[in-house]
């Protein structure tokens, strides 16, 4: 998992490098469209999470999350006329994925696969676009290289849907997690704060949303805590009432944008309660005001999100270790999830 996880920066430039000139492709598929339907599992959903905020927010299209269980347990047909349908998977093996996208076609969407499977994985030929990362062969079970490289992904989708964003702010991403790696900030302090705690609150909002939810994933499934993703306005309506001293905070915001104020107001609330609140980007206003806190990058919001799980990455790998567990080998858990119909 280390290993991959300083794989990243070039595992993007080669991903950015194949999928930049897909920007004319994409834009020429979706003009046919009105609306997007992400279809995912697992990490893959937390990434498809990060595409409907950025599509929303910067290319002005209604996006949401698909059921998969609507096609492949309901079998019932929808009316996806006008809408591009995205299914996201690293592998391209995942059958309920595959079917589903089966199932948008047949239901009248346009279909882009997202996968790292390559163009012959069943995914990418089941698609009328498919749009192939090269993050390498991934032998970890938590996925790390083909997370950020799906983002990257999303980015070049909103690209070619014509969002309001600039080219080269995504191509500054792989410097900037190149400088994360070598410094993400105080990964010590986190891991003896969480090492003795039995379960932890993960939030953000707005694109960080997804940060939010991929690690509380992370922190489950690698350092088999009780750890909650949620939007920090859910969070606010009720669930705050979990956090406390046996049960801190982490906060995850980019440098820049609308959802930061709130951040850290949140982050006040949560260490004026007495419990520990760990920031994670946010800059030194949520640095300020936390417990201790990592590192985020030095990019615009809309594409902050590929950078701020680099320190969550590297924090969960660090804390299983430190609980005696391998992090690349979680037990229970196999690369590639089959679900039952």
């Amino acid at each position: 998992m280390r290993s991959e996880i300083a794989e990243q920066p070039a595992a993007l430039r080669a991903t950015l490098d194949a999928l930049l000139p897909r920007i004319p492709d994409v834009t020429s598929l979706a003009g046919q469209t009105r609306h997007l339907l992400f279809i995912a599992r697992g990490t893959s959903d937390n990434a498809a999470v990060y595409g409907r905020y950025l599509i929303e927010s910067h290319a002005g299209r209604l996006a949401a999350l698909a059921a998969p269980s609507i096609a492949t347990t309901y079998r019932r047909k929808l009316d996806l006329d006008g809408v591009l349908a995205v299914a996201v998977s690293q592998s391209g093996r995942t059958e309920e994925i595959v079917e589903t996208l089966d199932w948008a076609r047949d239901c009248g969407a346009k279909t882009v696969a997202i996968t790292n499977g390559g163009e012959q994985s069943p995914l990418a030929r089941a698609a009328d676009l498919a749009l192939c990362t090269v993050a390498g062969e991934e032998k970890a079970v938590p996925a790390t290289k083909t997370y950020t490289t799906q983002l990257a992904a999303m980015a070049v989708l909103a690209l070619g849907l014509g969002a309001d964003v600039h080219q080269d702010d995504l191509q500054r991403v792989p410097d900037a997690i190149q400088k994360l790696i070598e410094d993400p900030g105080d990964i010590d302090a986190l891991v003896e704060g969480l090492a003795d705690k039995p379960g932890v609150v993960v939030s953000g909002r707005g694109l960080a949303f997804s940060t939010a939810l991929e690690l509380a994933l992370k922190l489950k499934e690698a350092c088999y805590l009780h750890a909650m993703g949620l939007s920090y306005a859910d969070l606010l309506h009720g669930p705050i009432a979990v956090v406390d001293a046996d049960t801190p905070a982490i906060l995850v915001a980019a440098g820049e944008g609308p959802t930061l104020p709130g951040t850290i107001a949140l982050a006040e609330r949560v260490t004026g309660a007495g419990a520990a609140s760990y920031g994670v980007g946010g800059g030194h206003a949520l640095a300020n005001v936390s417990t201790a806190s990592l590192n985020g990058p030095d990019l615009p919001e809309w594409v902050a999100p590929l950078g701020l799980i680099v320190p969550g990455q590297l924090l969960t790998e660090a804390l299983a270790r430190r609980l005696g567990y391998d992090p690349d080998a979680p037990r229970g858990l196999n690369k590639v999830t089959q679900t039952d119909e």
